[in-house]
């Protein structure tokens, strides 16, 4: 998309051209990219909306974007670790979160939980889940009633799946029985929370697990069919992260785009226009950070933006991620547990 904004007369910048490669809906973005146009209409930018990996590929191909945005965290800090990011350094930047920062590079701008959301019907037959343990519980136990109407992201295809999934095996003891249970209930993995949004809406699926919640939670409002449930024992939250490309065709209209991403003014546009929840501490509105935390308390767990990102990306580390979740989908229960005393170094029982 070609967005160009008229120019008022009188004294203003040359014109500049602009492209941001961004794994984000545009639709959603659409408040956001409209404010920066009215702030900067001297600046003509295409937005190429693209998916997490595709993205990500941009990124090394010909022709890089100005500013990459995606959620796929782990792949981004990997970008930027090979000195594909410029170093920023504006009064923006220099005040920005340091937990949501890394070397003036990369910076994370949404704070977006993690939830899991539900058609209605399922409620006239069962108690949802609202935890991972119910969850776990409701699948195994009423495996014929959600046989096939189960979603979730693809750790396969989806950047931001695989990232969700090490996360949760990070902070949840039962995680590799949860993929086990989801395989027995034949769970359908999708690309993007969209599409498993509207497969809830129309009943095709009953209970989708690891949905962006900034995306759910404004669906749920038009969309009355569709609850969304923030897990109570935790929540993961995910960042956006932004960096200007260290080759940018046009560095200083990036470097524009990202300084009013992270701005009292473009921070405002996130908390009172989008579901992406503002992460400037001090700003008003529905969508922030703080009146997140205010809500959920100490149950969030954001994902780090810091140098222990990029082992979820070692190619190793990474194949061996996907086999095991291979293994336990299928209900390769010995394969599994060998795995576990292998990395363990105990004996797993059975």
């Amino acid at each position: 998309m070609w967005l160009v904004v008229e120019r008022p007369k009188g004294s203003v910048p040359p014109p500049s051209k602009l492209v941001i490669a961004a794994a984000l809906d545009e639709a959603v973005v659409a408040p956001l990219l409209e404010a920066f146009g009215r702030a900067y209409p001297h600046i003509q930018f295409e937005y190429r909306d693209r998916s997490s990996l595709e993205v990500d590929r941009s990124v090394t191909e010909g022709n890089p974007p100005d500013v990459v945005i995606s959620s796929a965290m782990p792949w981004q800090m990997a970008q930027v670790n090979a000195g594909l990011a410029r170093h920023l350094d504006s009064e923006e930047t220099r005040n920005w979160p340091e937990w949501a920062k890394w070397r003036d590079e990369v910076f994370g701008f949404t704070f977006e939980p993690i939830v899991m959301a539900y058609h209605l019907e399922l409620s006239r037959h069962v108690l949802p889940p609202e935890t991972h343990a119910d969850l776990l519980e409701l699948l195994d136990s009423r495996q014929n009633l959600l046989r096939g109407r189960v979603v979730t992201y693809s750790p396969f295809n989806s950047g931001i799946g695989y990232t969700l999934f090490q996360q949760d095996a990070r902070y949840s003891s039962r995680f590799w029985d949860l993929v086990t249970s989801m395989g027995r209930v034949e769970t359908e993995a999708l690309e993007n929370t969209l599409r498993m949004l509207e497969g809830i809406d129309s009943g095709r699926y009953w209970l989708g697990y690891n949905l962006l919640g900034s995306y759910a939670l404004v669906y749920a409002q038009e969309h009355p069919n569709v609850i969304v449930q923030i897990p109570t024992d935790y929540s993961l939250v995910m960042m956006r992260m932004v960096f200007v490309h260290r080759d940018a065709p046009h560095p200083a209209a990036a470097t524009t785009f990202v300084n009013f991403l992270l701005s009292e003014e473009g921070q405002g546009v996130l908390a009172g226009q989008t579901p992406m929840f503002s992460i400037r501490p001090g700003i008003k509105g529905p969508y922030t950070a703080a009146r997140l935390l205010g809500q959920v308390g100490d149950r969030l767990y954001p994902i780090p933006i810091n140098a222990s990102l990029l082992a979820f990306v070692d190619p190793a580390r990474r194949e061996a991620f996907i086999e095991h979740w291979r293994q336990a989908f299928s209900g390769d229960r010995e394969a599994v547990d060998e795995r576990h005393e292998r990395e363990s170094g105990a004996l797993i029982p059975r």
